[in-house]
């Protein structure tokens, strides 16, 4: 368990807790929530004890272990599998003393440490960790300096989840990952067997990985049980009640006061309206809760063209005259919302470039209308800033002719008030530097505006700002990113960057996910396997009934392990007088654990059997309901 007590901490006079407290029960999964520059990633440092506490202390239990991405791999030559097996440190001393020890009995114990460890098993582990967040088995044999940061950085999140440490701390890791890696990431972390804290604005990855919430405000730690939508509506309710519990407070405190203007100056009446100050000196003020103001975006709205103002027949577009995409036969509208699903290296920046212009294609017809304005955001333009700048300057020199008023107008827009309006981007929060750049991207209000992951650096205020942004935009979007619940609010259209081509993906984003986790099961056929034989429909409907009961299963195991993490998470367990119910419980909820690990491994099998049936060709019996 994690234990927080007490803690006070400032950066440079300004605190940033004050006497916050929380425990963390051991298993938990959490996610860490909280405005911009609350002091999430300070918490992280105390944590591991990179900083000092003022007053108070945080306790972990004995030779727990303490695991982060803190910076990305350097690019030395040692290969991406051979960085992955090296984190496991314990692991990667004891096979260099198997290779070197002589001493039967110091030999016998290294053997034995090894398979509990599970060493020999390590390789595959590893690798599957990076297949998951993107990387080919040949891409893992190649050394880290073949990569670019934001691929070494997966690299480093790879290795600190196969060194497996009891405290998992994670900043948001899906900065640096695409939409399948994110996704991948998710179920990862919910069979992770230690404790997780995670700080996040991806709604989907903490109402899918975390059981718990903890959120920092106004220099406190309060742990809410469930998960992030879960927290909202809690805090909502909360921050409802707090409000009708101060406007009542302040209409009795106007009421005493009205009474003591009016007669604390009368013989007759003085006793009492000294009585009625004293009462309203003794009231204890409400505040209620403080919700982060949502950033604004505003996007100049253009005029309208005559459609399509984009038509692809037959066009293929690549590099060095070698196409990535063909055969693309497309038409995008002004009114369209079309988000790009596909797995990393398909081809989803490709066309992104020859929509917005920066490639041209190979052969084929683009049409475009006349006038057509193209606004284009992509991650590395936000590195591409005039750091030594400030974003006046930025604006200046697109807009020279413009008044400062009205350059300050734009960048108030966008969120960038008038002390971020002079400061240099250096000293910006990557937030704030985002949101300049979708600034510059939408200065000349584009008929196309093509973003392509977006919502890196920004909270889940930003975020939402940007969703109600672009529902009110009148040109087209097109939108690559890891954010499921962006593009769930946004996208009306889909479209599948696979193969070589583009086609129209006529399921929603719930079944691509599905379609993710399973993973392509027909290609991992071995050659020259022999066709299924049919499935009969008694079968089908078996295996779906054998299906539905794991399912229910695993239901009734999570209600159970939320129940008693509920009863870890109470504070009163951990007094005195209690003390010895703790481990009763700790056990309950160690015993559903593995009870959870059994039932979803036979849930996912018997979802195996299941699918591996649909697909066997029994025609349109086996696909009846």
């Amino acid at each position: 368990m994690l234990s927080i007590s007490e803690i006070s901490f400032a950066v440079e006079g300004r605190p940033l807790f004050e006497q916050a407290s929380a425990q963390i029960p051991a298993g938990h999964k959490v996610g860490l929530v909280g405005r911009n520059g609350a002091g999430k990633t300070t918490l992280f440092r105390l944590i591991r004890g990179e900083l000092a506490l003022e007053s108070g202390s945080i306790a972990l239990p004995a030779r727990a272990r303490i695991g982060g991405v803190d910076q990305e791999v350097p690019g030395h030559e040692v290969s991406l599998l051979n960085t992955v097996l090296a984190a496991d440190t314990e692991r990667a001393a004891l096979m260099a003393e198997a290779e070197i020890a002589t001493d039967p009995a110091r030999i016998a114990h290294v053997q034995t440490r090894l398979a509990d460890i599970d060493a020999w098993s390590a390789e595959a582990r590893a690798s599957a960790i990076l297949r998951g967040l993107g990387f080919t088995a040949e891409e893992q044999h190649r050394p880290c300096s073949a990569f670019s940061g934001g691929w070494r950085m997966r690299v480093a999140l790879a290795a600190v989840l196969f060194a497996e440490p009891d405290l998992l701390l994670l900043d948001e890791p899906t900065n640096y990952l695409d939409l399948e890696g994110a996704l991948w990431l998710e179920t990862y972390l919910t069979r992770y067997p230690h404790t997780v804290i995670i700080i996040s604005h991806d709604r989907e990855l903490l109402n899918r990985s975390v059981n718990a919430i903890l959120h920092l405000d106004q220099r406190k730690l309060t742990l809410y049980q469930g998960p992030y939508d879960q927290f909202a509506r809690q805090r909502a309710e909360r921050a409802a009640q707090a409000a009708a519990m101060a406007k009542k407070q302040e209409a009795r405190r106007a009421h005493l006061q009205s009474y003591v203007d009016r007669f604390r100056y009368k013989a007759d009446k003085a006793r009492q309206a000294q009585a009625r100050l004293k009462m309203i000196a003794r009231m204890e003020m409400i505040t209620p809760p403080q919700d982060a103001a949502r950033t604004v975006f505003t996007f100049p709205q253009p005029e309208e063209l005559s459609p399509p103002i984009i038509n692809l027949e037959g066009a293929s577009v690549g590099y060095d005259g070698r196409p990535v995409l063909r055969k693309l036969s497309l038409r995008i509208d002004q009114d369209d919302r079309i988000a790009l699903l596909g797995r990393n290296g398909e081809g989803k920046s490709t066309l992104a470039k020859l929509l917005s212009g920066r490639l041209e294609k190979l052969e084929g017809r683009m049409i475009t209308a006349a006038k057509l304005r193209v606004g284009y955001f992509a991650q590395h333009q936000v590195d591409e800033l005039h750091t030594d700048e400030t974003p006046l300057q930025h604006l200046r020199r697109e807009r020279p002719e413009a008044t400062p008023a009205k350059l300050r107008a734009l960048l108030a827009g966008f969120g960038l008030m008038a002390d971020q309006a002079e400061t240099e981007v250096a000293k910006l929060s990557g937030g704030q530097k985002a949101r300049l750049s979708l600034l510059l991207a939408t200065l000349d209000a584009p008929h196309l505006l093509i973003l392509d992951e977006p919502t890196n650096h920004l909270d889940i205020e930003s975020r939402e700002g940007l969703v109600e942004a672009l529902t009110a935009y009148t040109g087209a979007v097109i939108l690559v990113s890891h954010d499921m619940h962006l593009l769930g609010m946004v996208a009306d259209r889909l479209w599948l960057v696979n193969g070589g081509t583009v086609t129209p993906y006529d399921e929603d984003l719930e079944a691509y996910r599905k379609m993710l986790l399973a993973g392509d099961r027909a290609a991992q056929k071995p050659k020259g396997q022999k066709p299924r034989k049919p499935v009969s429909r008694d079968d089908l409907l078996a295996l779906r009934a054998e299906a539905r009961r794991c399912e229910e299963r695993v239901e009734k195991l999570n209600a159970m392990r939320d129940k008693l993490a509920g009863k870890l998470a109470d504070p009163t367990l951990y007094e005195d007088a209690r003390k010895g119910e703790i481990e009763v419980w700790q056990k309950k909820y160690a015993e559903v654990m593995e009870g959870l690990d059994r039932a979803e491994a036979l849930w996912l099998a018997a979802l195996d059997r299941l699918e591996r049936a649909e697909i066997a060709p029994a025609g349109a019996t086996a696909r009846s309901p």
